[in-house]
């Protein structure tokens, strides 16, 4: 008989990210940073950054920065817009999981 594991390690789980989902900032960030619940595989994971019409804008993802639960990119300057963050990343159980999230860049009017 088979009994599961007691210690048996969970799926990667988004805990926070910055920019938040959902937020609107008053301009772009210079990089998009995502904490997990656990221990990531940096190298086999991605972050994509996408405008409204969801075309994709360069990133760079810094897989040796930052903590072992943290994904870093860097971002080129982001026009005005809704913006769409996808992750992709393997949990070091084995298991890939993706997401995603918006926030907005919409600078204060002028008068």
């Amino acid at each position: 008989m088979l009994l599961p594991t007691a210690g048996a390690q969970a799926h990667s789980l988004l805990l926070e990210s910055s920019p938040a989902a959902g937020a609107t900032l008053s301009e772009g960030p210079p990089q998009i940073s995502l904490r997990f619940n656990n221990r990531i595989e940096k190298s086999l994971s991605t972050i994509r950054v996408l405008d409204e019409r969801g075309a994709p804008r360069p990133v760079a993802v810094l897989a040796g920065d930052a903590a072992a639960d943290r994904l870093t990119a860097t971002l080129p300057a982001l026009v005005p817009g809704a913006w769409r963050v996808e992750w992709q990343v393997l949990s070091t159980d084995g298991h890939i999981v993706s997401g995603r999230f918006s926030f907005r860049v919409a600078p204060p009017a002028t008068r």
